[in-house]
């Protein structure tokens, strides 16, 4: 991803574009055949060259044509024929932003499996769910990757549309008018290219299109956020249900030798505020002065790529992140053990209200013993179970054998399956049935 943003393969889209121009030019009688051919034989440039150049001319594209016409010699007065600086430069960006699109699919599809294999690897394994960051009831933590794996699937789906609409080339001239061509040069040289040429233009193409663009790679950045935090949360100390990978030679603290931090975890957090910041920037730059004013440029010649480059990185350490992951299945049966069966309530009081109690009168029956084994957790009585047992109320109720099945974490899990499969076998019919509109798109 870094190398398709180097100066290097900004300035050769620029020369795809002009060489496409003066294609079609030639196809058309505009310019003369053996002009495109000095052309193509002799385009050619050094990123050093075009920089000394702007230091006199102030102009990038000004620059980059000095610098061919150097090396082309007579033929260069057909280069840039009839168009204008944001011909070049946002064509190009179509270019660069579409290329940059199917790299990150290739990293989306890479997280995407291992998000997979992990979700039927811990599919049955129970888990204390969490709401408000307190224990709720068990799960299953297959679950959690499942859960990962579809808002990733989401953000592919997002970043698809956003591949469409920056796919888009302008050869329209200063304001859009088509002055000084017809706007069929334009449908040739996108053609050429591989993009779709914009219904109508300003001299540039409308922002709202990288702004999709940005807005989507912080979509993908804030999911995530939310996976690196959620490993960040299980590898505190009183949790420590599962963490990453600690290498041999790996040091955590200066200071604290026994310590192993979610920093990994962390990076990606942190990272992922930039990456939104960078999309608030191309936000910004959707409403511009008239025809177009020049106040989004150096903001893009930031926000463009290094939101491309972040989000990949990100996506690549996301994956190490999980494929490494070390979880700790007997630590999450401490957990569920940890408030001594309070997890059971809600089971209880179905059960209850099952067995012909009012809802209210079955809540205060087993709130009153959940309370008592949550304020006082290191008594002999701590034991929700026994005190169920043991309530006259509740007895009366239900059989022991009726209670006991309360206790059971199978109840919990019994419709997993139901949901991976709603995951991932729907998923697989609706990646075949798209299969077409995809062709060549992010899946290698």
């Amino acid at each position: 991803m870094g190398a398709l943003w180097s100066e290097q393969n900004k300035f050769q889209k620029w020369l795809d574009v002009e060489i496409a121009v003066c294609e079609v030019h030639a196809e058309m009688g505009t310019i003369p055949a053996e002009a495109l051919r000095e052309i193509k034989a002799r385009a050619s440039f050094t990123v050093e060259r075009i920089n000394e150049i702007e230091k006199t001319t102030d102009h990038d594209v000004i620059a980059f044509t000095t610098a061919l016409a150097e090396n082309i010699g007579e033929a260069a007065r057909f280069v840039h024929y009839g168009l204008t600086s944001s011909d070049v430069v946002d064509t190009a960006n179509a270019l660069l932003l579409r290329d940059a699109c199917d790299l990150l699919f290739e990293k989306i599809d890479a997280l995407t499996e291992v998000l997979k294999r992990r979700a039927y690897e811990f599919k049955d394994t129970p888990q204390i769910g969490r709401t408000h960051g307190v224990h709720a009831e068990p799960t299953s933590f297959g679950l959690t990757f499942a859960l990962w794996y579809d808002e990733l699937r989401r953000n592919r789906a997002r970043l698809l549309s956003a591949r469409r609409n920056v796919a888009t080339g302008k050869i329209s001239g200063a304001v859009g008018a088509f002055a000084h061509l017809d706007p069929i040069v334009e449908e040739k040289v996108c053609a050429r290219l591989g993009l779709q040429a914009a219904r109508v233009s300003t001299q540039i193409i409308q922002r709202d299109i990288y702004a999709e663009y940005l807005t989507t790679l912080a979509l993908i950045a804030s999911s995530l956020d939310k996976f690196a935090l959620q490993v960040r949360h299980w590898q505190r100390t009183e949790v420590r249900e599962a963490e990453e990978q600690f290498k041999k030679g790996q040091k955590g603290s200066s200071a604290m030798p026994h310590k192993r931090n979610p920093i990994l975890s962390e990076r990606i957090c942190g990272l992922a505020r930039v990456v939104r910041g960078y999309a608030v920037a191309g936000l910004e730059s959707v409403a511009l002065w008239h025809e177009r004013d020049i106040s989004h440029s150096s903001a893009e010649r930031v926000v463009l790529p290094d939101s491309s480059i972040l989000t990949d990185y990100m996506l690549a350490k996301a994956t190490t992140l999980i494929e490494t992951l070390v979880v700790y299945p007997e630590r999450m049966l401490q957990n569920l053990e940890a408030t001594h069966g309070l997890i059971f309530s809600g089971q209880l009081l179905l059960a209850l209200t099952q067995a012909g109690v009012s809802r209210e009168q079955a809540y205060e029956w087993v709130q009153r013993n959940a309370m008592h084994v949550w304020e006082n957790p290191q008594a002999k009585d701590a034991d929700f179970r026994a005190r169920v047992l043991a309530d006259r109320d509740i007895a009366a109720r239900l059989a022991p054998e009726e209670i006991e099945r309360v206790f059971s974490l199978k109840v919990y899990l019994r419709n997993v399956d139901t949901v991976f499969a709603r995951v991932f076998e729907q998923e697989d019919e609706e990646v075949q049935h798209t299969s077409n509109l995809s062709s060549g798109v992010g899946r290698k």
